[in-house]
C-alpha cells in the first residue's frame, strides 16, 4: 500500500469554478490580438532588415563594379607592358618582329579562349537546372513547352502510381 494520503471527496469542491463562456472568449480574443500584433511587429522588423540588406547589397554591388573596372584597366595595361617586355626579350634572343608579335598574340588568344570557356561554364551554373528539374517533377514547370520528350517520360513511368500496376 502507499503512504500517500488519499484525497477526500471534498477536495474536488475546493477547485475554482471554470470561467464563463464570455470570459473565455475575451481571453481567446485578447490572445489572438496579441499574437497578431506580435506577427505584425515581426513582419515590420523583417521588412526593415530586408530593406537595409538590399541597400547594403546595392551599395556593395556598385562599389564592386567600380573596382572591377579599375582592375580591368590596370590588368590590361599590365598585360600590355608584360607583352612588350616579352617581345623585347624575344628580340634579344634573335626572334624576328613577326615571330615575337605572333607568339604574344597566340598567348593572348589562348588566355582569351580559356576565359571565354570558363565564362560559358560558369554562366551555365546560373540556369537553375536543379530547381527546374524539381519543378518539372512536381508538375509546376514544363520546360519542354508542351512537347512530349521520350527521355522525360521514361523516369515518370517508374515512379509510384504511374504506369501499369502489377
Amino acid at each position: 500500500m502507499s503512504d500517500a494520503p488519499r484525497e477526500s471527496p471534498d477536495a474536488e469542491d475546493e477547485r475554482p469554478a471554470p470561467p464563463g463562456l464570455e470570459e473565455s472568449l475575451r481571453a481567446v480574443g485578447s490572445a489572438g490580438r496579441a499574437a497578431y500584433g506580435s506577427a505584425r511587429d515581426t513582419g515590420r522588423a523583417f521588412r526593415t532588415l530586408f530593406s537595409a540588406d538590399l541597400a547594403l547589397a546595392r551599395s556593395a554591388f556598385g562599389r564592386a563594379l567600380a573596382w572591377s573596372g579599375v582592375a580591368i584597366v590596370f590588368g590590361a595595361s599590365a598585360w600590355l607592358l608584360v607583352a612588350a617586355a616579352l617581345i623585347a626579350l624575344m628580340q634579344r634572343f634573335g626572334w624576328s618582329w613577326l615571330q615575337s608579335l605572333s607568339f604574344a598574340a597566340l598567348v593572348s588568344l589562348a588566355v582569351t579562349a580559356l576565359a571565354i570557356w570558363k565564362v560559358g561554364h560558369y554562366f551555365d551554373h546560373t540556369g537553375l537546372h536543379a530547381t527546374r528539374r524539381q519543378l518539372s517533377r512536381m508538375g509546376l514547370f514544363d520546360e519542354s513547352g508542351g512537347k512530349d520528350d521520350p527521355d522525360d517520360d521514361a523516369p515518370a513511368k517508374d515512379a509510384p502510381g504511374k504506369g501499369t500496376s502489377p
